[in-house]
C-alpha cells in the first residue's frame, strides 16, 4: 500500500477564492520546509503555473473526463511518491464536470477516484445563518465526496469570522479550518483566458509572501496537515498503468518544444511520457533563439499567448523561416491552438493590427472580443498524420477567442464532435494539414490515446533515418 498525504481545496462556484486559498496554503507548506506535490483537476495551464512557482515542482492536471481513471490514479501517485503532501486545486464548483451537468471531470469525482479528503472554500460576503444552509447543500448533495472541513473566504473581520465559525459549526457539523480576508495586496488579474500568468507578475515574489504570511495566520495549517495525513491508502496496483508505455527507442528521438512567454500551455504529464517512451526534449523560444536546435526529429509548438507577444514573433524573423523550411523540407511537427495560429501566415489583434507568423498554414488569425469555443471535445482523428497512422479517437479540451480562417479545400483531419444535455451534436473541421504538420484549437492529452504520443515518437524516428 502507498501512503500520500493528501487534501483537495475545493469549492462552492468559480471566482469564491479557492486559487487564491490554495496558493496560499502551498506557499505556507513551503515555508514549513515540506516537498509540496502540486495538481489542478480539470485542464487548466495558468493555475499550475502559479503552482510550480511556489512549490518549485512541476504542477499536474487531473482530469477524469479526459483520462480513465486508472490513468488519473497512475499520475496522481507518481508524482507525489517523494513528496511530504499533495494539495489539489479543485475546478469551478465542487460538482460541475462535463458539460456543467456531469459529474465526470468534477472535483468530486476527483477526490472519490484518488479518495482525497475535501476542504471546501466558500465565500462568507453578505451572509450569516444563510451559510450553514449553503454548506449544508454541499455537504449532503453526494455523501460519498469526504468533505472534511470549510475554509471562508472574504471576510471583513476576526470579529466576522468568529461569528461565522459558530454559525457554521453549530448548523452543519462541519469543521472550520480558518478564514481569507480580501487583499489588494495578494489579489491575482485575470485576463482572457483566466488568470495573468504567474510569470508575468512583476512583484509575484512578494505577493506570494504576503499570501503565505496571511495563511500562516488565518489559517489552521495544522489540522489540514492532519486532515490531509488521514488519507486512505492507495493499492500499488495504481502504478501498474506504466506497463503501457513501450521503451523501444535506443537511439533517442530529439524533440524541440516551444517553452516561452508566447507558448507555455502543456500538460507536463505529455511532456514526460514522450521522454518515458524514449524521446529527447529541447526547449526552445520563438521569441528569443534565432533557430531551431540543429539535430532535433520531431517540433511541438502548444498553446499560449501568441496574440500578446505577435510583434516579437513577427520581429524573430529568422526563427520563423526556419521553422518554415525545416517543416517543408518534412520534420514532423504537432502544434496546438496558438501553437496552431503562429503556424498560420498571420495574426490580427483586437486594434485590427496584423502580424506576420511562420505561414505553413494558408490561413489568417484574428483575435475577436469573446470566447469563440470552450469546454471537452471528442476527435475522430482520420488519415494518416504526424500523431496517427489511422482512425483514432481522442478526448480533449478547446478554450480559445480566436478564429482561424484557412483557404478552401485544404486538409484537414480532426472531425470535432461537442455533445451537449439535450443529445444536441455539433460538429466541425479541424486539425489542418500539411506535409509533416498536425495543427489544431484542440488540446490533447497524450494520456487519453496513448497511441498518439507513439505516433508521434514513430515519425520523429522516421524522419531521423
Amino acid at each position: 500500500m502507498i501512503k500520500i498525504p493528501r487534501i483537495i481545496i475545493a469549492g462552492t462556484n468559480s471566482g469564491c477564492g479557492k486559487t487564491t486559498i490554495t496558493i496560499g496554503i502551498m506557499a505556507a507548506l513551503v515555508k514549513r520546509g515540506l516537498k509540496v506535490q502540486s495538481y489542478k483537476v480539470g485542464p487548466d495551464y495558468i493555475d499550475p503555473m502559479f503552482h510550480s512557482f511556489i512549490t518549485g515542482r512541476y504542477s499536474r492536471n487531473l482530469d477524469t473526463w479526459m483520462l480513465k481513471e486508472d490513468k488519473v490514479c497512475y499520475l496522481f501517485a507518481k508524482n507525489a511518491l517523494d513528496a511530504d503532501v499533495a494539495v489539489i486545486e479543485g475546478v469551478m464548483g465542487i460538482y460541475d464536470g462535463f458539460g456543467g451537468y456531469k459529474k465526470e471531470g468534477s472535483t468530486a469525482h476527483v477526490s472519490k477516484v484518488i479518495k482525497a479528503p475535501v476542504v471546501l472554500v466558500v465565500n462568507g460576503e453578505g451572509l450569516s445563518l444563510s451559510l450553514a444552509a449553503l454548506v449544508n447543500g454541499f455537504v449532503n448533495f453526494d455523501k460519498e465526496v469526504a468533505i472534511k472541513g470549510i475554509i471562508i473566504n472574504n471576510i471583513k473581520s476576526e470579529s466576522h469570522y468568529r461569528l461565522l465559525k459558530e454559525i457554521l459549526e453549530e448548523n452543519t457539523k462541519m469543521i472550520v479550518l480558518g478564514y481569507l480576508t480580501k487583499s489588494e495586496k495578494y489579489s491575482l488579474d485575470s485576463r482572457h483566458l483566466g488568470l495573468i500568468p504567474s510569470g508575468e507578475i512583476d512583484d509575484i515574489v512578494e505577493k506570494m509572501e504576503v499570501l503565505s504570511n496571511e495563511v500562516a495566520k488565518t489559517i489552521d495549517v495544522e489540522l489540514l496537515l492532519k486532515i490531509a495525513g488521514e488519507a486512505p491508502k492507495l493499492d500499488k496496483k495504481v502504478l501498474e498503468v506504466s506497463n503501457l508505455i513501450e521503451r523501444k527507442n535506443v537511439n533517442k528521438p530529439r524533440i524541440g518544444v516551444a517553452l516561452d512567454k508566447a507558448f507555455s500551455f502543456y500538460y507536463k504529464d505529455n511532456l514526460d511520457l514522450l521522454e518515458q517512451m524514449g524521446a529527447e526534449i529541447l526547449y526552445f523560444s520563438p521569441t528569443v533563439d534565432e533557430k531551431l536546435h540543429e539535430n532535433i526529429h520531431g517540433l511541438y509548438i502548444g498553446g499560449g499567448y501568441p496574440e500578446i507577444y505577435a510583434n516579437e514573433l513577427e520581429k524573430n524573423e529568422s526563427m520563423r523561416n526556419d521553422i518554415k523550411s525545416r517543416i517543408e523540407s518534412g520534420l514532423p511537427a504537432y502544434a496546438e491552438c496558438g501553437g496552431m495560429m503562429y503556424m498560420s501566415k498571420n495574426i490580427t489583434d483586437k486594434t485590427g493590427k496584423i502580424y506576420k507568423m511562420v505561414g505553413v498554414i494558408p490561413g489568417k488569425s484574428q483575435m475577436t472580443t469573446h470566447l469563440q469555443r470552450f469546454g471537452y471535445v471528442e476527435l475522430e482523428i482520420t488519415g494518416e498524420n504526424v500523431l496517427s497512422k489511422q482512425n483514432c479517437k481522442v478526448r480533449a479540451h478547446e478554450f480559445h477567442y480566436s478564429t482561424i480562417t484557412v483557404d478552401e479545400g485544404f486538409p484537414t483531419d480532426y472531425n470535432v464532435i461537442k455533445r451537449r444535455k439535450s443529445n444536441k451534436v455539433f460538429s466541425w473541421k479541424c486539425g489542418y494539414k500539411t506535409n509533416k504538420l498536425l495543427a489544431g484549437y484542440p488540446h490533447i492529452h497524450f494520456w487519453s490515446n496513448l497511441d498518439l504520443a507513439k505516433g508521434f515518437i514513430s515519425s520523429c524516428n522516421k524522419y531521423r533515418l
